[in-house]
């Protein structure tokens, strides 16, 4: 994983301001958590991410104009049975709403993808965003890195002296939002908003260097944005909050063996389940390459965090060389639907069954995202 070295006012200078506020001030402080604030955020050097997490569609070839359409995600799709729509709450509030299964939540708008492209790009920057990656053919929107000043904690020092030394304090974490549109046959659009998170550690005991990393994603903060979006679509803020504070209902997912290879079962149709698994992929160290949703394939890579590393050699010992980085591997993850059942296993880039413990890896996080 790629080391960052921050600015000499980083972490070190947090942590000097924050220890001469406890000497000054008793350690008298207040942790305001239930508050989200990325507008006070400065554009800076972009964050370097290891391979896995980043997005193989800025490469060209995954831009070229004239790519075929089962590659977007924005084909259109099939008017949802109503059985199958039985199993999954929602509300609905004007044109707006949203709906609900196991953890997830998604947006459901009565208006065209073409009509929300440009209010949902404003939405993201009036909520101290930078958008860096957008493609409207594809439906897929990106922020950049940036981190939520609210969790910084607000001592007499900081709100007396804060902007004069913003820079001294740094919560140590960013956060990326990702906003996928998925048009309907019906002329409707949904609405995915998933969360990646990073944080900063420290690479030696002398706390010199630090490298950032994976942190689990935070369900509040996609609820919170899907909330802030409904408002800006024209759903009141008393609507919106209660809405988005309903409990989700449990999801049923199961691990089991077919054709001797590791698969997901869970009760949903076709249209949910792609709908579903394309979310839980949404929100994981996965990176979508292509998809065909006539047939069922997310075409994905993916870094296995528990695979071997290659040892180094005597000379690698003796100097302190590092392995080289693993690179991506390509996979299938293929939904299966019959009636109301789905089955949703892995396969290898040539289509061929995949039953390695990668694979049952690789569903162990599907599950947790479909439940």
């Amino acid at each position: 994983m790629t080391q960052i070295h921050r600015a000499p006012f980083s972490r070190s200078a947090t942590t000097l301001a924050w220890a001469a506020a406890v000497l000054l001030l008793g350690g008298c402080s207040v942790l305001e958590e239930d508050r989200i604030d990325y507008k006070s955020a400065r554009p800076g050097t972009s964050l370097e991410v290891p391979p896995d997490l980043t997005q193989l569609s800025r490469d060209s070839r995954y831009a070229v104009p004239g790519s075929p359409v089962v590659a977007s995600g924005m084909a259109a799709t099939r008017a949802e049975p109503a059985a199958d729509r039985g199993a999954t709450a929602q509300e609905r509030i004007g044109d707006v709403r949203i709906e609900r299964a196991g953890s997830q939540r998604w947006l459901v708008v009565d208006r065209p993808a073409d009509a929300l492209w440009g209010p949902i790009k404003t939405f993201w920057e009036e909520n101290g965003f930078v958008i860096e990656l957008a493609q409207e053919r594809l439906g897929i929107m990106e922020t950049d890195w940036a981190e939520n000043r609210a969790k910084i904690p607000q001592d007499v020092i900081r709100r007396t002296l804060g902007r004069l030394f913003d820079n001294l304090y740094s919560t140590g974490e960013r956060d990326r939002f990702r906003t996928r549109l998925e048009r309907r046959e019906d002329g409707k659009t949904e609405i995915y908003i998933s969360h990646r998170g990073m944080i900063e550690v420290y690479t030696s005991g002398l706390r010199e260097q630090t490298r950032w990393q994976p942190r689990p994603r935070e369900v509040e903060l996609e609820t919170e944005f899907l909330r802030r979006l409904m408002v800006s679509l024209g759903v009141s803020e008393a609507q919106a909050q209660a809405i988005a504070a309903t409990a989700p209902a449990p999801s049923t997912v199961q691990m089991v063996s077919l054709d001797n290879a590791p698969a997901l079962q869970f009760e949903d149709g076709f249209d949910r389940a792609w709908r579903r698994v394309g979310l839980a992929l949404d929100r994981t160290s996965f990176t979508v390459e292509d998809r065909d949703r006539s047939q069922g394939v997310y075409f994905v890579r993916y870094v296995d965090p528990e695979a071997d590393n290659e040892q180094p050699g005597l000379l690698g010992r003796i100097f302190g060389s590092r392995p080289a980085e693993r690179a991506p591997v390509r996979y299938r993850v293929v939904v299966r639907s019959t009636d109301t059942r789905s089955t949703v296993a892995v396969q290898d880039a040539n289509g061929q069954p995949e039953a390695s413990e990668t694979a049952r890896r690789i569903l162990g996080l599907l599950s947790e995202e479909l439940r």
